[in-house]
């Protein structure tokens, strides 16, 4: 577990400014006339509408987007009752993760009022400013009172998180365990530790699934809970059972689930041992589980096992649901957050744990392993897909129980319009890739004996993206295979020295087509031994439809092979290279970024043409500047008097081309600039949205800077000119790099090699 030094953490909060979160406006207010439309006198006129039509709150002001994160600190998660001003630090918290996770913004409010009536007025008064609200860190059995009476008084989503988060996240958990173990959940004998508000949530929604009653004996800090106990609430005593035990582990015998929420160590090892087959224990005590996770699993190895610390597999972490709730409940309006939206979280969360593990989510966490099993039963709090898979089931389910004032009909607008809350569209790539799922293509991987490239293939494959070839000695590839928890069914495996009649007969076109060029037989045979020229030469038989190959050699060693082999299409005299910039305000295109050194004028024409075909590839117009440090004659030079002489010959050879230079990049990009000093561009109505650059250098550096500090995600290098679908992916690509190059390179398959 992460030990965290007590300074370092006071320092983290108290360094200024104070605190985790701040308001940021989000209109200028830098002139008089700002000042004056923000407040008065121009804030008069949207009062005035919102005065005559409500609902135009949402259209004027930050309600739909804002949360608030309220408690009285009567139950702070491991600090007990230490009132409102000293839970603010935690309630600030919850704040940054709204915010990180779904784009919400969020006000956390601390009130002191331990008396749940009056708690309960001050947050119903608190309706017209907040489109939902999130109850954190209330004691029980008060929280079942306040949450009851507040959803039935207000019409936003409200959630009291302590409880229904943590339900929602075991329970995805539970369904999958015993998916693995293959038991029905109405057969299971089920014994919790805790009576608090997670475990009665817990066990409130457990039911919906499918649980039933007189299979549940719960436990709290006086014992069994039975029908003579008189000091708890009649929500607690819901649970209550007529059977005779005297304790736990009398209960435990023959028990398939164990729920703990309750205390450190009260799980005795040898409790283990009573417990049927396959085993299914949730010791969710903070920071110490009911009984350590080391100690359980050497004692039950048949176990699966979930905690609420980070450094063991299933982490049950409220990160996972509370965000994405709130986001699907928001974003429809719904009056309430009901059990019908709760139970498609449940879903949503189990369903996404089944599929293959994003390479981000495996760096994020250094393991490669990660795959559903025993010891990944629900998703990684960092996984990227949390939010287009629980708030579109949220929403969905909000919508169909008819708690929705404000339907989504258009699913994929909204996914597009998810990831930009976050900084990711995603819309061309989703459209990449659903187009090669509709026609999946044979792509070569000359590098197989690698695991990012396993990976990929397997992601590949599970997806219906492509039909992965490996190349490599197939026992290393099947112990990389085996140590990675990676499933390489349906991937063929090619050891190229056991190939001796293939590799005699490409050694043999190798000759024909280079014996001109210097090249021998011998130089062809002693070539083909090579994975790079046999990946080529598949490609170039028909064995392969696509060849990806640069992991781990220099770009340009690794293009050498394919250029000798595959050539370029008719009509390509030089080949270039294209990176796809994906940001939240749609994506760029940068071109040449690895390709041509130093370009001459008139092959700068030739990358220009290739990039504008490239681009339309990917659905996009192209709007194309040629880059330079000089705008428009400004500067002399022989930098600028290449990129001027390139683009008037652009021009005469593309007439019909969006395309202006040279000019300055920030200049490109900003339509305002280009408006107000050269209106009398054709970019100058809405900027450049594909960047020419004079030589690599450039390219390079601007694309490598935007990687590493300007919020981008880059997609490429996008290989364009050659005759058939070759891409070099740059040293070290990710597992997510190299599935996105595959399917770029099916769907350029399916076009025949002529859409790039």
């Amino acid at each position: 577990m992460l030990k965290i030094n007590k300074q370092d953490a006071l320092n983290y909060h108290s360094q200024s400014p104070a605190g985790k979160i701040e308001v940021v406006p989000t209109k200028p207010v830098s002139t008089q006339l700002d000042l004056a439309l923000a407040y008065s006198p121009g804030v008069a006129e949207p009062c005035l509408a919102i005065a005559a039509n409500p609902d135009d709150v949402y259209k004027y002001t930050a309600k739909g987007n804002l949360v608030a994160v309220i408690s009285n600190g009567t139950a702070v998660l491991g600090l007990g009752n230490i009132g409102p001003a000293a839970s603010k630090p935690v309630m600030e918290g919850k704040g940054v993760l709204f915010k990180k996770f779904a784009g919400l913004d969020c006000f956390d409010i601390e009130i002191d009022a331990a008396d749940p009536d009056e708690f309960i007025r001050i947050v119903k008064a608190l309706e017209p400013t907040f489109g939902g609200i999130n109850l954190e860190d209330i004691k029980a059995p008060e929280c079942f009172q306040i949450e009851t009476a507040l959803r039935e008084q207000m019409n936003i989503p409200l959630m009291h998180d302590d409880q229904h988060g943590t339900a929602i996240i075991t329970a995805a958990a539970l369904l999958n365990g015993l998916a693995l173990v293959g038991k029905k959940i109405e057969d299971i004998q089920l014994v919790v530790s805790g009576a608090g508000a997670a475990a009665v949530s817990c066990l409130r929604l457990y039911l919906e699934l499918g649980v039933r009653k007189e299979n549940v004996v719960v436990f709290d800090k006086d014992g069994l809970i039975h029908p003579g106990r008189t000091n708890l609430a009649p929500i607690q005593m819901q649970f209550a059972t007529s059977r005779q035990l005297n304790n736990l582990g009398e209960a435990l015998a023959g028990a398939d689930v164990f729920l703990g929420l309750s205390a450190a160590n009260v799980l005795p090892a040898e409790f283990l041992l009573r417990m049927a087959a396959d085993p299914i224990v949730f010791a969710l005590a903070n920071p110490n589980p009911e009984i350590e996770y080391e100690l359980a699993m050497g004692t039950r190895p048949d176990l699966i096992m979930a905690t609420g610390r980070s450094d063991h597999p299933n982490q049950v972490n409220n990160v996972l649901g509370f965000p994405y709730i709130f986001r699907g409940a928001m974003d429809v309006r719904a009056t309430e957050i009901n059990e019908a939206m709760k139970l498609a979280a449940v879903r949503a969360l189990a369903e996404l744990s089944r599929e293959p593990v994003p390479d981000m989510v495996n760096r994020a966490y250094g393991d490669n392993t990660l795959a559903f099993g025993r010891t990944y039963l629900i998703p990684k709090p960092l996984d990227p897909r949390l939010i287009t898979t629980i708030s579109p089931a949220v929403a969905r389910a909000a919508m169909e129980s008819g708690v929705a004032r404000l339907p989504i009909t258009d699913w994929e607008a909204y996914g597009d319009q998810l990831h930009a809350r976050l900084g990711g569209n995603q819309k061309l790539m989703n459209r990449i890739t659903s187009a090669a799922k509709s026609g999946p293509k044979r792509v070569v991987f000359a590098e197989g004996d690698n695991y990012k490239i396993l990976k990929a293939a397997q992601i590949l494959r599970d997806e219906g993206i492509a039909t992965p070839i490996v190349l490599g000695p197939r026992e290393k590839i099947e112990e990389i295979a085996r140590a990675n928890n990676i499933d390489l069914e349906g991937c063929e495996i090619v050891n190229i020295l056991k190939e001796d009649d293939r590799r005699a007969e490409f050694a043999q076109l190798l000759y024909q087509k280079r014996q001109r060029r210097g090249m021998t037989l011998y130089e062809g045979r002693r070539l083909m031994r090579e994975r790079n020229y046999y990946a080529a030469m598949m490609l170039e038989t028909g064995a392969a439809d696509a060849c990806i190959t640069g992991l781990t050699k220099d770009y340009g060693k690794s293009i050498i092979p394919a250029l000798q082999v595959i050539g370029t299409e008719n009509g390509v005299k030089r080949v270039s290279s294209m990176y796809i910039i994906q940001h939240k305000q749609g994506p760029y295109f940068f071109a040449d970024t690895t390709v041509n050194i130093d370009p001459t004028a008139e092959q700068m024409v030739e990358i220009i043409g290739l990039t504008a075909r490239a681009v339309r590839f990917f659905d996009n117009e192209p709007r194309i500047a040629v880059i330079s440090y000089s705008n428009f004659g400004s500067n002399a030079g022989a930098l600028p008097e290449k990129t001027r002489r390139a683009t008037e010959l652009a021009k005469a050879r593309y007439p019909d081309l969006l395309l202006d230079g040279e000019m300055q990049a920030n200049v490109a990009l900003s339509p305002g600039l280009l408006q107000e000093h050269y209106s009398f561009s054709p970019l100058a109505e809405k900027g450049a949205n594909t960047l020419v650059f004079p030589n690599v250098e450039s390219g390079n550096i601007a694309y490598k800077v935007l990687q590493e500090i300007g919020g981008a995600e880059l997609i490429g290098p996008v290989l364009m000119g050659m005759r058939k679908p070759v891409h070099i992916l740059q040293l070290g690509a990710s597992v997510r790099d190299i599935v996105n190059i595959a399917a770029i390179a099916v769907v350029d398959a399916q076009s025949g090699g002529k859409g790039m």
